[in-house]
């Protein structure tokens, strides 16, 4: 059974990076785009980038464009979400999910199958 873990959470200041990764386990990467999501304590889970398995193509929530990119090593089954010039909106538990789906302009509300447990990200200075 398809599996993700997320790694790289933690605490930086306003303006700093992290690169947070979502390993799969249980299949192939080849099959299947990845999502990035996160959840804000009294807030809404929102999309914040997605990668498609099939050309690689990329959505990023308005929000983190130009700040965070998303890439993937299908030979290590491993999907990373690079954030820089951080903000402590940015602040929430970030969460990875996958499904058989290409990455296009609704690809959030789309009701994802797989999902991590997720890690904690707090910008804070």
């Amino acid at each position: 059974q398809l599996q993700l873990v997320e790694s790289g959470g933690g605490l930086v200041q306003p303006g700093g990076s992290l690169r947070l990764s979502c390993i799969v386990s249980g299949t192939t990467l080849d099959y299947y785009a990845i999502g990035w999501f996160r959840q804000a304590p009294g807030k809404e889970r929102e999309g914040v980038s997605c990668i498609s398995s099939s050309d690689g193509s990329t959505v990023y929530a308005d929000s983190v464009k130009g700040r965070f990119t998303i890439s993937r090593d299908n030979a290590k089954n491993t999907v990373y979400l690079h954030m820089n010039s951080l903000k402590p909106e940015d602040t929430a538990v970030y969460y990875c999910a996958a499904d058989q789906i290409y990455c296009s302009g609704y690809v959030f509300s789309f009701p994802w199958d797989y999902w991590g447990q997720g890690t904690q990200v707090t910008v804070s200075s």
